[in-house]
């Protein structure tokens, strides 16, 4: 795998919305991956992964007083069920990923054949979870929510001194996050700290699905997250979760986005012939102000400019002063290539351009150079 693999990656995070239930989990990927291949976008499920048994302390294991140990209990799912659920998420078409949140988790994604890790906002300086995921050679994502500046810089030197391919979303650890919390330009700020790595967003909004996507891509952001869940069995569904109708709006605003923006190339664009014809339209060709005789040698005087640009006739682009004529011209008369010598004639490139220029012959001015 090559860092390519970021590239316009929808991450949809999973978590633990499968409330310890393979059915709801095979459910939720199922769901998604129509939306998923509708929209024909490149896109992961993500798991979490805990061994619950090293993970949570043994004599903490049934204190209903700690909401995150209590959740992460109600919702543990043994492994060959997490297996099924990576594998269902492939068979789906979908790019694999997980969050690990300790060292036998790392293990177990290598096992499934998982195809990125994700490093939680909570562990980007787990120096033994970040070594032990950097072991595997797998491209890792990191979010960058509460990270002060030099932690994010420890982080990407860590991974892309190791040549393990790379990415760092912008994140803001906020559930559910307002508009006014999303800092997008964020985005701007990272790309131009790390130029060599692809900068995404990690967000966890709860009252758009279209605007923040156009402003996120066109600022550059190539990797997408957000956590998705479903209506089913009359479970909650919690604010910043994303729906999949919710979704197909978040994939649209993406294509949209991708759409009005172009290339991602930073080469200057290809201009359509239909452009250039159309601005050529606008452009004043040059005309004799007087009789024009052979051997005169033109000045700014001796014409003037105005529109429209014929075939074969040079216009305010080409002309400096300084061409001779080998042909008279009556006053009023349209300068073609033709009836001039040079300096034009130096460049063949050029003689070509203005023959060649595809303008329509229109009026007596065409017929007095012969064009």
């Amino acid at each position: 795998m090559t860092a390519s693999i970021f590239d316009d990656l929808f991450v949809l995070e999973l978590a633990n919305n499968h409330w310890g239930q393979l059915d709801r989990g095979l459910k939720i990927v199922s769901d998604f991956a129509r939306v998923v291949r509708f929209n024909n976008v490149h896109a992961a499920i993500k798991l979490q992964f805990r061994d619950v048994d090293s993970f949570v302390h043994r004599d903490f294991r049934d204190r209903e007083d700690i909401r995150y140990i209590k959740k992460t209990i109600d919702t543990h799912l043994q492994w060959d069920e997490l297996r099924h659920l990576v594998e269902s998420v492939r068979d789906a078409g979908m790019v694999t990923m997980v969050t690990p949140f300790d060292e036998v988790s790392v293990d177990k994604c290598v096992e499934f054949g998982v195809d990125i890790l994700k490093v939680a906002s909570s562990d980007i300086r787990d120096k033994t979870l970040l070594e032990k995921m950097a072991s595997t050679g797998l491209p890792v994502i990191a979010s960058s929510g509460g990270a002060d500046l030099d932690h994010l810089d420890r982080l990407v030197a860590f991974f892309t001194s190791r040549d393990i391919p790379f990415a760092l979303n912008h994140c803001v650890s906020l559930y559910p996050s307002e508009d006014v919390d999303l800092e997008l330009n964020q985005i701007d700020f990272l790309k131009a700290r790390y130029p060599n790595i692809t900068i995404g967003l990690s967000t966890h909004e709860h009252r758009d699905w279209h605007d923040s996507m156009l402003i996120a891509y066109a600022k550059g952001a190539r990797t997408y997250e957000r956590h998705i869940d479903i209506d089913h069995d009359g479970v909650p569904v919690s604010s910043y979760c994303t729906r999949p109708e919710q979704a197909d709006i978040w994939f649209r605003a993406f294509n949209k986005a991708r759409e009005m923006c172009g290339g991602g190339s930073a080469a200057r664009r290809v201009v359509p012939e239909g452009e250039r014809r159309y601005l050529d339209a606008l452009v004043r060709g040059v005309y004799a102000r007087r009789d024009l005789a052979p051997g005169d040698i033109l000045t700014r005087d001796d014409v003037y400019f105005s529109v429209p640009l014929l075939k074969g006739q040079i216009s305010t682009r080409e002309f400096n002063g300084g061409e001779r004529m080998n042909a008279a011209i009556r006053a009023h008369g349209a300068i073609g290539v033709e009836v001039i010598d040079a300096p034009i004639h130096a460049n063949r490139d050029l003689v070509a351009l203005i023959r060649d220029r595809g303008l329509t012959d229109v009026g007596p001015a065409s017929k007095a150079v012969g064009i």
